[in-house]
């Protein structure tokens, strides 16, 4: 077997409360398959998710993120799922300037009586993020790699190279 068929991937799944949540909860009682390989965090809304969040997720490890919510004006908080999707376009955005397939992080309307949509979104999922293969984002950042944002002239190493000399004496 080659390591890409050997590679699990690990998928982080943020949940609306209201209807994808309870659209996993549904999948799971209707015993419908689907691939053990997210794990899922509950929120209220979709539109609570702050995308350092997501950030956080792929940097600690994580292959892949699912969120999903209500249905565009469906939404149990009033227009937060417009919020979220706005904020998922921006995230990414912002991944494809860092070097990482956009690809990675999906949004899925799922409602509380879709079950068998959200089995088929997760495996879907599931299948693309193996394609792709592991994200070994730490493992890049631990090969001494410097941050795009260093390279770009910002950031802590840039600020330590325009940083002003201090002689000795001067100092304390």
């Amino acid at each position: 077997m080659s390591e890409s068929e050997r590679f699990e991937p690990l998928i982080i799944g943020f949940t609306c409360n209201w209807c994808s949540y309870r659209a996993a909860d549904l999948a799971g009682t209707s015993r419908m398959k689907y691939p053990p390989n997210v794990r899922l965090i509950r929120l209220m809304c979709s539109g609570r998710l702050d995308p350092t969040f997501v950030l956080k997720a792929l940097a600690n490890g994580a292959d892949g993120v699912l969120i999903t919510g209500c249905h565009p004006g469906e939404c149990h908080y009033l227009e937060q799922n417009y919020k979220a999707m706005r904020r998922y376009y921006l995230l990414r955005a912002m991944l494809t300037q860092m070097g990482i397939e956009p690809e990675r992080v999906r949004l899925v309307w799922a409602s509380a009586a879709e079950g068998a949509r959200f089995a088929e979104e997760v495996t879907r999922m599931v299948e693309d993020v193996r394609r792709l293969g592991p994200l070994n984002w730490p493992a890049i950042a631990a090969d001494g790699a410097e941050p795009a944002a260093s390279r770009n002239g910002h950031g802590p190493a840039a600020a330590a190279e325009t940083a002003p000399v201090v002689p000795e004496e001067a100092k304390p």
